[in-house]
């Protein structure tokens, strides 16, 4: 059921009453947005999914501000304080957030790339699926890689990750040792010299992925879509099963490892792709469905 309220008016900004609560809406204009966030009274709106692009925000009290889904990309928030901030799924790529403190400020499943964090204070910062990447900038002492965010090292052995959009992340030298990825959309991704040992890939699309010297020990391979996939160094010794898996024009592929492949028993080898149509031999074979 919906939430219903009603519309009121005041001092010239609208608000909407909510079961009793005054929510005080956000203007439609970049500029006036940005002097709400210089008021100070940030955590009095929402701010939910907004542009905020750009703007020079270093030394504000943002803290306890609604920013969900906003585009911060570029932003400065220097010496900024956004203790617990709610900044889940917002975009803060390249963003300046040296010294500022987000102490109990929560980041999960963010654009982190290129983001600087030096010198803030987060301890307690929650960047549960957050993505980061090699030219990310932490703040000295926060356990990154362990942080539960997903990029280049992180500790994400056997971490739930078939809902969450990985396409393009780079996760190499990622630990994803027993990850469950079934269904998980990793097209692009880069997984150079990542640890995959058991982790269920099944169903999963790996198109065009990067899996250079990858470890690939005993994962469940079933209808996972590794078209042009690129298996340098990659080798095989125990998968639990590659049956409707479509590896057509997988690219650096070994004649050793396509022989395993090939070895494999016939129900799994003649199961068809029901997206691409090509069964697994015929993927191998370089067939056409």
């Amino acid at each position: 059921m919906g939430v219903t309220g009603e519309r009121e008016t005041g001092e010239g900004l609208a608000v909407t009453r909510f079961q009793g609560v005054l929510i005080t809406e956000v203007p439609e204009d970049k500029a006036d947005r940005a002097e709400i966030l210089r008021s100070g009274r940030a955590s009095e709106y929402d701010f939910y999914r907004m542009d905020l692009a750009g703007l020079d925000l270093a030394g504000l009290d943002l803290g306890n501000a609604k920013l969900v889904g906003c585009d911060l990309s570029g932003c400065d928030l220097s010496g900024a304080r956004l203790v617990e901030a709610d900044l889940r799924g917002c975009d803060l790529s390249g963003a300046r957030l040296v010294g500022a403190d987000l102490t109990g400020g929560c980041l999960s499943r963010s654009h982190l790339e290129g983001a600087d964090f030096s010198g803030s204070v987060g301890v307690e910062m929650r960047v549960g699926f957050a993505r980061y990447d090699a030219e990310t900038q932490w703040a000295d002492g926060f356990e990154w890689r362990k942080s539960g965010a997903i990029g280049p090292g992180a500790s994400l052995a056997g971490a739930m990750l078939n809902t969450v959009e990985l396409a393009d992340a780079d996760l190499s030298g990622a630990n994803l040792m027993g990850a469950y990825l079934s269904g998980a959309n990793l097209k692009g991704a880069n997984l150079k010299g990542a640890r995959l040992s058991g982790a269920a890939l099944g169903k999963a699309c790996l198109v065009g992925a990067f899996l250079k010297d990858a470890r690939l020990g005993n994962v469940d391979l079933a209808l996972t879509d590794c078209r042009g996939a690129d298996f340098s160094g990659v080798e095989l010794e125990i998968v639990e099963s590659i049956a409707g898996a479509d590896f057509y024009r997988a690219q650096n592929m070994s004649e050793s490892l396509r022989s395993f492949l090939l070895g494999r028993s016939a129900a799994e080898l003649n199961t068809r792709n029901s997206f691409t149509r090509r069964t697994t031999k015929e993927s191998l074979l370089g067939g056409s469905p």
